[in-house]
């Protein structure tokens, strides 16, 4: 909670309640072990793709490779994210974590758009597709390699509330269904189907597509400070049973990985500033508590009005009456 009067100029604000530097090192040991195990699994499968012409195999190992740059991206937003509030930038830079995310939605559009055009050319062209038996085996690296990788960042992404992280797990998870995408080509064409190839292409391209949709929505709510309204109702329930609060109002926003909770809470008018800070700790307390995501609150104290002004502002506000 910031107190009146103890902060220097340009401490963090809004002020956090832990330090972040353990989520961070996560961040990075969970980006760089993605970035050489993906970066592994795609030369594997870009090579047996070249020896046997799989364009549904080639896409899948494109795929994979662009999880390297997408790495790569989020760690510049990590890094990029821990640099102090300024005068220019008050507020801190934590919103580079979701700038990175919009590059990872990027490099998933265009890997749709990549295995889109593969596809076409081996299906119009009737391109050859040979050594069925290594190709296979490539697309089955990339399956489990990819799992392994999506499910490590997904779980520190969920533990330190990262949205970019999360992001790159759904694009890891979406390359190990390529991977299966590619392979039941691969044995559509060993069956004697050779549309097999190019078809499974097709249908890795739809549901890359798809996830990019997802990806993108995630990022753009984040961006545009969208919340789980069920975190604006457990703050404001847990506050308004507090002693001393009449009234409050909540608001909440994403600011990269910080989830921020404003408090604009009504107290008995001519209450001390030390005993507004007193329930300003309580409120802190309360919720953190009712919102363990949570990771800074702004309390905001507000002389609780005269009886005319109550009559006005329930009519805007009917929780007012209560």
């Amino acid at each position: 909670m910031h107190v009146i009067g103890e902060a220097q100029p340009w401490d963090p604000f809004p002020p956090v309640r832990q330090d972040d530097a353990d989520d961070r090192r996560g961040a990075n040991r969970a980006v760089g072990l993605s970035a050489i195990g993906l970066g592994l699994t795609g030369l594997i499968e870009l090579t047996f793709a070249l020896v046997s012409g799989s364009v549904g195999l080639l896409g899948d190992a494109l795929h994979n490779l662009s999880d390297v740059s997408t790495s790569g991206a989020v760690w510049c937003g990590v890094r990029g994210s821990k640099r102090p509030a300024s005068s220019s930038h008050p507020y801190g830079f934590e919103r580079a974590e979701d700038l990175a995310g919009r590059g990872v939605a990027l490099v998933i559009w265009g890997s749709a758009v990549f295995a889109a055009i593969a596809s076409y050319h081996k299906l119009v062209e009737h391109g050859r597709t040979t050594h069925l038996g290594l190709a296979m085996a490539a697309a089955v690296v990339g399956m489990v390699g990819n799992q392994f990788v999506a499910r490590y960042k997904l779980r520190i992404g969920r533990r330190i509330q990262s949205a970019t992280l999360l992001a790159d797990a759904k694009h890891s998870w979406l390359d190990s269904i390529s991977s299966l995408g590619a392979l039941g080509g691969l044995i559509a064409v060993a069956a004697g189907a050779k549309w097999g190839d190019p078809v499974a292409g097709f249908a890795i391209t739809l549901f890359i597509a798809h996830v990019g949709w997802e990806v993108t929505g995630d990022i753009v709510r984040h961006l545009m400070d969208s919340v789980d309204p069920h975190i604006t109702t457990s703050a404001e329930e847990s506050v308004n049973a507090l002693p001393g609060v009449r009234h409050a109002h909540v608001r909440a926003r994403w600011m990269g990985r910080t989830l921020l909770v404003e408090v604009e809470g009504f107290i008995d008018a001519g209450t001390p500033i030390e005993a507004a800070e007193a329930v300003g700790r309580d409120v802190e307390a309360a919720v953190f508590a009712a919102v363990p995501e949570a990771r800074a609150v702004i309390w905001a104290p507000r002389a609780w009005p005269q009886e005319s002004e109550i009559t006005a502002m329930s009519e805007r506000d009917p929780a007012m009456h209560t």
